[in-house]
């Protein structure tokens, strides 16, 4: 293929990635939006909140600000009445890797009892989160606890599943701290739309656990 062709090909596929990508983050931000919010006194009481995991520490052995601020939204979410229980949603790779368990932990040290707290330690992604709260934790209408680029996202999948799904945003990390995250963020909307598109479950689902 003579160079000239590969040139205008390539430029036509990155265009395409280009406007596409900027469409499925419109799209989600809009219609995410008036769902989400930092003013706790705008969402409704439900029984339960979803929180979303992070790890506690960073590789270089600094705290998570993502997940410092999630604890606190999750603790004053709970404390203002608008929640009773909350699934903690993580993942737990390996032995030394325990998302839910570490959350578990801090939102205790808060003063969330444990009798609250629900672990799911198949939350490997958001969709899997979001989709097994309404699947196996059996819950059709939920308050998602993160920062907000990241409930935009996680409320419209809630929403495209038929929960009714509200997004308590935590509070922001510095700039600096949070630019890789938010760039990946931006390429993570796309794929919510392929796997729309693909039906995608799950990695895993399992028994029903009630919550009281």
């Amino acid at each position: 293929m003579p160079f000239k062709k590969i040139i205008i090909l390539t430029t036509l596929c990155l265009l395409t990635i280009a406007l596409f990508t900027y469409w499925a983050n419109t799209s989600i931000i809009n219609q995410s939006k008036p769902f989400v919010t930092y003013d706790i006194t705008k969402l409704p009481t439900t029984k339960v909140g979803l929180l979303l995991g992070t790890t506690k520490t960073l590789k270089n052995g600094t705290d998570n600000e993502f997940f410092f601020n999630r604890i606190d939204a999750t603790v004053a979410l709970f404390k203002s009445g608008k929640i009773k229980y909350v699934i903690v949603s993580g993942d737990n790779g390996n032995k030394n890797y325990n998302e839910p368990e570490d959350m578990q932990l801090e939102l205790i040290k808060k003063g969330i009892p444990d009798s609250a707290i629900y672990l799911d330690f198949a939350g490997f992604r958001t969709l899997d989160s979001v989709v097994r709260a309404l699947k196996i934790f059996g819950q059709k209408k939920i308050i998602i606890i993160s920062q907000q680029f990241h409930n935009e996202r996680a409320v419209f999948i809630g929403r495209k599943f038929g929960i009714d799904a509200y997004g308590y945003n935590a509070k922001e990390v510095r700039a600096s701290f949070g630019f890789k995250t938010k760039v990946r963020e931006v390429f993570a909307r796309n794929k919510v739309y392929i796997d729309l598109l693909l039906n995608t479950s799950p990695k895993f689902l399992g028994d029903s656990i009630a919550i009281k």
